[in-house]
């Protein structure tokens, strides 16, 4: 299981909308061979098929597919955006933290959601998560949550 780990965060990324935001979370599972390409494509045409359902609070979207669409291991991914985007959420955009979830059974699921909810139910996490300007700074946030 790989969650938030250096070589799947990327920070002040520069993303034209939220399309390119889910396939920016969704590539950097790919790049380290934690999903199948197939498994971004998925995540995308699940939002155009039904919408910002997974910006789930304000300034947060947590996009997925499921399991049988591409995933080889439970993984969590993070792309912070230099400029916010909008999703089309009514009360939550514009979003500037995307979290890219894939996981490869209903119970790894819940173990990853549990973790995210832990991290983003507290304020201060997710401002820390705005503002950081380096991958330290990530891991000095997650560290503290231990």
């Amino acid at each position: 299981m790989k969650f938030l780990e250096e070589s799947i965060v990327k920070i002040g990324l520069e993303v034209a909308d939220a399309e390119g935001a889910i396939e920016a979370a969704g590539n950097l599972l790919v790049d380290e061979g934690l999903v199948e390409k197939s498994y971004t494509e998925a995540m995308r045409n699940s939002y155009k098929e039904n919408g910002p359902y997974f910006v789930l609070a304000p300034s947060i979207a947590i996009p997925h597919a499921r399991p049988e669409d591409g995933v080889k291991e439970a993984s969590v991914s993070l792309v912070q955006l230099k400029k916010p985007v909008v999703f089309g959420h009514s009360a939550n955009d514009p979003v500037h933290l995307v979290f890219g979830l894939g996981a490869s059974s209903s119970d790894e699921h819940l173990i990853l959601l549990q973790k995210l909810t832990t991290l983003l139910n507290d304020p201060v996490n997710v401002d820390k998560l705005r503002s950081a300007t380096s991958y330290e700074d990530i891991k000095n946030i997650l560290e503290m949550e231990r």
